[in-house]
């Protein structure tokens, strides 16, 4: 299958001089800007957890490891609490004043608060207003995540030929597996390279440090994007929303709730697979964190690419069978696959943890392009942006924390098997009263 000739196709659509009155801005433009944003802003926000030991160590006192471990995870799951406010405040400005406008302020504020991270003095130099400041900044990226990924994936779709949508927006997210593969290499780097106390003096910031000539170029894609043509024919017409949120509320609070049961996999599945599988590999299994890191590196590789294609299927046969499908594909697999990450074996470890990725991956395929299916023009940036965040937050931010207290207090390693199997769950049930929209045209 080709990947080339619809762009192409699109891209001449676009040029100047076309016809329509909203031109949409060449296709090639819009992606990098959807792909290279996400991408840094998740590197930024996906390293925190990589780091998790390092940094429950440096700024969480505790005589006990897996207290300091869990008080770090707790302050991972902090940063999900506010990616709601996030999503409601970029959301505002997305659909009041533009979507462009809102994801520059997001990469903004992401890339200053990762950077506060990797020169934040540690708990030995300040003691509790050390853990104070790192939570703060914990949340102000969670602040950023709450408007990046949906905002835009709707941006994406927006001015994506519908036959051709969820291929476009889910590569969307293959940035954002990018940009957690560049902060997992970046972990693995610093504990190959150096070593434990030099990690624990100075080189733990390295890839904190690493996010701004990544900022620099993501801000500069997009500080030259332009608006989507759905947006400007609302902005010309006067028609945007004066409280997109409320109109929300009240028009479509029953597509809140299906985005997020149908995010179950994305949010919950994803960090259980690919930030917790890193410290689960290392604290059950018994594996050094190389090993871990590497292994989530290759995980996400076979990730992004069932992610393309799922994308294309969810495209050619449609969204509710490949929902289905990576529905019941992520209940068969849960068990076998942690359980054998919780083995001796290091090769049986690697090849389970990448197959466990591959549910997931098959359910951001359709996500975000029937998301905005299934929302009009006024409220779409507020509408995915609250419906995606309500579900990282109650199951995405806290997956890690709940994994590895659920091993902690029941001595069970299977134990986050239950969890990743109740986040598929939701995905059938949402799966099975979702209405067919591959291929239609978005509502105005």
């Amino acid at each position: 299958m080709s990947f080339a000739d619809p762009l192409d196709e699109h891209t001449e659509v676009a040029l100047p001089g076309a016809l329509s009155p909203n031109p949409a801005p060449p296709l090639r433009k819009v992606l990098s800007g959807g792909i290279v944003g996400t991408a840094v802003e998740y590197y930024d926000f996906g390293l925190y957890g990589y780091m998790a030991t390092v940094l429950a160590a440096l700024f969480f006192h505790s005589d006990d490891p897996a207290v300091g471990l869990l008080s770090t995870l707790a302050s991972f799951a902090v940063a999900f609490f506010l990616r709601i406010p996030g999503g409601i405040l970029f959301g505002h400005i997305g659909d009041r004043y533009g979507r462009k406008r809102a994801l520059s302020l997001t990469i903004l504020l992401m890339c200053a608060a990762t950077l506060g991270v990797g020169v934040l003095p540690t708990y030995a130099t300040l003691g509790i207003w050390a853990t104070v400041s790192l939570v703060a900044l914990r949340c102000l990226q969670g602040l950023a995540a709450g408007g990046e990924l949906g905002g835009a994936t709707a941006y994406v779709a927006e001015s994506a030929p519908p036959r051709h949508r969820a291929r476009y927006t889910s590569s969307v997210n293959v940035g954002s597996n990018v940009a957690l593969l560049l902060a997992s290499l970046s972990a693995l780097f610093v504990n190959a390279v150096f070593t434990s106390e030099q990690v624990l003096s100075w080189a733990w910031r390295i890839p904190f440090i690493l996010s701004l000539p990544l900022a620099f170029v993501g801000i500069w894609i997009r500080s030259r994007l332009d608006d989507t043509p759905e947006f400007r024919k609302l902005e010309r017409s006067g028609d945007t929303s004066k409280v997109p949120v409320a109109e929300l509320l009240r028009t479509d609070r029953g597509t809140i709730v299906r985005i997020a049961c149908l995010m179950g996999m994305v949010s919950g599945g994803f960090y259980v697979t690919f930030t917790y599988g890193a410290i689960y590999l290392q604290t059950v299994g018994g594996h050094n964190p190389q090993l871990s890191f590497l292994s989530t590196c290759i995980a996400l590789l076979v990730a992004s690419g069932v992610m393309l294609f799922s994308g294309e299927l969810a495209d050619r046969v449609g969204r509710r069978p490949v929902y289905i499908g990576a529905a019941v594909s992520g209940i068969v697999l849960a068990v076998p696959c942690l359980s054998l990450m919780s083995g001796s074996s290091s090769i049986a470890a690697v090849v389970a943890h990448s197959v466990l990725g591959i549910p997931v991956a098959m359910s951001v395929g359709p996500a975000y392009a029937s998301f905005t299916e299934m929302l009009s023009a006024r409220i779409r940036y507020s509408g995915v942006a609250l419906g995606t965040n309500l579900s990282q937050t109650l199951l995405g931010g806290t997956a890690p924390f709940v994994c590895a207290w659920l091993v902690s207090a029941t001595g069970m390693p299977l134990a986050p098997a239950g969890y990743f199997i109740g986040c598929s769950v939701l995905v059938l049930l949402g799966a099975l009263r979702l209405k067919e929209t591959a291929g239609t045209k978005l509502p105005e």
